[in-house]
């Protein structure tokens, strides 16, 4: 979570970040953190079954998707371009390879299990910056 939240305080509206990681990885508890970086304060949960929540911080919107379910990839019923122009928010989407184009200035984050814990590799396009962490599991 604190890496999530490291990345929170840095997130601008117009950012998209893409989570990958299996089942288990830890998306969401990913998203949590960058939902307190990003200044919100309430409770963040999977949106699997209604597809999108909005977590509104004092500085930014969260738009958090979760597209598992989604089978056509047709984000249209997400109304994805509005989520995009938001000029006060940020998309965060967990299982992106469900719709096949995102915008080439994007945060790709990767969340895997490894032997006791679990490493997060975040890479930046448009800042350059790659970041490995791997460490135990949060109980």
């Amino acid at each position: 979570m604190a890496l999530g939240a490291r990345l929170g305080r840095g997130l601008r509206a117009g950012d998209v970040v893409l989570l990958y990681g299996e089942l288990g990885a830890g998306k969401t508890t990913f998203v949590r953190g960058l939902a307190r970086g990003a200044g919100f304060r309430g409770r963040v949960t999977s949106p699997t079954f209604a597809l999108a929540h909005v977590y509104r911080g004092r500085r930014l919107n969260v738009h958090h998707l979760d597209l598992y379910r989604l089978t056509s990839g047709d984000t249209s019923e997400l109304g994805l371009d509005e989520l995009l122009g938001d000029p006060r928010g940020a998309v965060v989407v967990e299982w992106p390879q469900a719709v096949p184009r995102w915008p080439a200035r994007r945060v790709e984050v990767r969340l895997s299990h490894v032997k006791n814990g679990r490493r997060v590799s975040v890479r930046d396009a448009r800042r350059r910056v790659a970041v490995k962490k791997s460490g135990t599991k949060n109980k």
